[in-house]
């Protein structure tokens, strides 16, 4: 899986972008260690300040060259700052700094011409205006100074900072190495990005810019003309502000069993990061008769360098004297173009009324390891800068409440049924929506057919609500759209994925193509889950199990970096059809009535009312409430409560012993 899909890197395209749906990242449990006292909630956000972006503009005496259109190439880069600038949101924090701009010779010529602060477009092209191209390149000096430009996140936030580098040639001082740089400053912390846009280059200097965005945790763009500077700098600019929104408690994993920071019992949302070749412990304490579920969300840079094989294992370990795993998971990239973000889930599920649960070892203290794993034979970085970068990490856990005694779950389903790939979507003209930058601030859409845009290297989020007895089904269709005029026989791909409320991820066990080559031609994609039943949970299908509980359901959309060289647009139209089918049902119960409306008509708003107006579910009452963390206008629902349950199974086919999930690709390819 997961070739390298660049210039003359397009060995294994089509063949590879053929696969299921991206799946990922895996949590864990631990032994000792007292509970960890949480800070308050971090959020990243736009509003919040806390994200920044600087332009690093080349104003040497190259930049005075004129072009076959008769224009000079500081002319060009003035329109696409005027571009870039007119594209960003207001507020979001801008700034602008040149180099080679006041002298004929000197490899500190380095000056900040419009200050990182809320954006001032006037300002920045007024600045850039101004430039009269005069001196030399000296990338790497002008690099350090453009991270001291950049402000730190506020308060306990995490918040992407942003370099855009802009240049015709490379860096003629030397000393110090822009690549030695780049890489300095990317392993300083979580959060700083280094893009670098080669206006016109070719061999040493687009080599050495490069080297530059992969040891930078960025991006490299190639710009072989004043019309291409304006749509790669216009993707930058937006991949910087419309970052993953992370949301949770910090809590600190420790590096050994012994140091598992404690989570908790009730559901809960907590930050970590983690660094190439670490493992991560925490501990949480469960009853002996509640469902647990955990995920881990690892978000590195858009479009940074990874390798197919990179990726995260979780493990799950039960209390007791062995310390056994009883839950793992190892979840990669499955392509090198470049970084989104992994999703991995793992449940603790008792048995029940002769139904064979998973991980069931009782209760008390259990460990979760997360483990950031690397393709290559060492785990180190290869010195180039591969994979240094911490990755923040967001991890969820949450617990259902029981079913009330002497009820009757609806038997389990396990079949696509009406859901399958050949399913009757809705048509008709679309309704425009913005997807998300994740979980935290997904899209809430419902029936219907919606149109976005998406970037090369990013995700958008979705969230549908979906009732007991009913299924999720939809297809994601890339359009068609020009092409660059250097582009031959590249693919890239395009990606989409299905989380449950839990954040569980859901395969489409070979029956759904979620994953399909992009070459600019129109692509469709297609994901969606089995129909939601309380019972499902003792099923031995991965795209079974997780579809046990009603809520909103999280829908992924991925376009894959290598895109970046193949459309001619900034971004790529998408249009989504999505339907739930099937009638929601009041409860889990056998036999629930069914509800006057369905959670995802857009007129109930989410939520639907029995017979007589009320909510029924058939779960225990006098539980924890649902707890919604809210970023962005939009809500992530977290169950919250721990509880028993008494269910019967028409079917008990999980194995109650260790349970891994291994070898497995963003993809679904192995």
């Amino acid at each position: 899986m997961g070739a390298r899909w660049g210039a003359g890197r397009t060995r294994r395209a089509k063949a590879l972008a053929m696969g299921g749906p991206a799946i990922g990242v895996v949590l864990a449990l631990a032994v000792a260690a007292p509970p960890a006292t949480a800070s308050p909630d971090a959020v990243a956000t736009v509003a919040d300040g806390n994200g920044s972006m600087v332009m690093l503009l080349d104003s040497s005496g190259s930049m005075a060259k004129r072009d076959a259109s008769g224009s000079t190439r500081i002319a060009s880069a003035r329109k696409a700052v005027g571009t870039v600038v007119d594209s960003l949101p207001d507020g979001y924090p801008t700034g602008l700094r040149l180099y080679g701009s006041q002298k004929q010779k000197g490899c500190t010529d380095s000056r900040l011409a419009q200050p990182v602060r809320p954006l001032d477009r006037a300002g920045i092209k007024d600045a850039v205006a101004k430039v009269r191209p005069k001196g030399d390149t000296p990338i790497g000096h002008s690099l350090r100074k453009a991270a001291e430009d950049l402000p730190g996140p506020s308060g306990s936030a995490t918040g992407r900072r942003t370099i855009v580098l802009i240049s015709d040639g490379e860096d003629n001082c030397g000393d110090p190495e822009p690549c030695e740089v780049a890489q300095e400053l990317g392993k300083q912390g979580i959060g700083l990005r280094i893009d670098a846009i080669g206006f016109k280059v070719r061999g040493k200097a687009r080599e050495q810019l490069e080297c530059v965005a992969r040891a930078g945790n960025g991006a490299y763009y190639d710009a072989p003309d004043a019309d291409a500077l304006a749509r790669q700098l216009q993707r930058a600019g937006r991949l910087s502000v419309d970052g993953y929104r992370l949301k949770g408690k910090k809590a600190e994993g420790g590096s050994a069993p012994g140091e598992a920071a404690g989570l908790g019992s009730a559901s809960g949302q907590y930050l970590d990061t983690i660094g190439p070749g670490e493992k991560r412990w925490y501990a949480v304490r469960m009853d002996g008769v509640s469902t647990a579920g955990f995920a881990a969300t690892a978000v590195p840079e858009p479009g940074s360098r990874v390798d197919e094989l990179d990726g995260l294992h979780v493990e799950l370990t039960a209390p007791g004297p062995s310390r056994s795993s009883c839950a793992s998971s190892t979840e990669r990239f499955g392509q090198d173009e470049g970084g989104v973000p992994l999703v991995a889930g793992v449940s603790r599920i008792p048995g029940s009324a002769g139904s064979t649960g998973r991980c069931d070892r009782g209760p008390g203290r259990h460990l979760l390891s997360v483990e950031r794993v690397s393709g290559d034979s060492d785990g180190e970085d290869d010195g180039d800068g591969t994979g240094g970068a911490r990755w923040p990490l967001e991890l969820t856990y949450s617990v259902d409440k029981p079913l009330k005694k002497g009820t009757t779950p609806a038997q389990s389903e396990p079949d696509h049924g009406a859901g399958g790939q050949d399913a009757k979507l809705p048509r008709g003209s679309a309704k425009r929506v913005s997807g998300g930058t994740g979980f935290n601030d997904a899209a809430r859409i419902g029936k219907g057919v919606w149109r976005d845009k998406v970037l090369p290297s990013q995700t958008l989020w979705y969230r549908v609500p979906v009732g007991w007895g009913q299924q999720l089904r939809y297809d994601v269709e890339f359009s068609n759209e020009p092409t660059v005029k250097e582009h031959n026989t590249e693919f890239s791909y395009g990606r989409t994925d299905t989380y449950t409320p839990h954040r569980q991820p859901v395969s489409g066990a070979g029956r759904l193509t979620t994953r399909s080559s992009y070459d600019g031609d129109p692509g469709k994609v297609s994901g969606g889950t089995v129909p939601v039943s309380w019972t499902n949970r003792f099923e031995s299908g991965a795209h079974v199990v997780p579809v046990h509980t009603d809520g909103d359901y999280y829908i992924a959309v991925t376009l894959g970096a290598g895109a970046a060289r193949i459309a001619e647009n900034p971004d790529i139209g998408v249009t989504l059809r999505v339907d739930v089918k099937g009638e929601a049902k009041a409860g889990p119960q056998h036999n629930a009535p069914a509800l006057k409306a369905s959670p995802a008509d857009p007129a109930s708003g989410g939520k639907a009312r029995g017979e007589d107006g009320a909510a029924k579910d058939g779960t225990e009452s006098g539980g924890a409430p649902v707890v919604a963390a809210v970023s962005g206008g939009v809500g992530l629902l977290l169950l919250a409560g721990l509880a028993g349950w008494f269910v019967t199974s028409r079917r008990a086919t999980a194995n109650g012993g260790g349970q891994e999930r291994t070898g497995t690709m963003r993809g679904d390819a192995w």
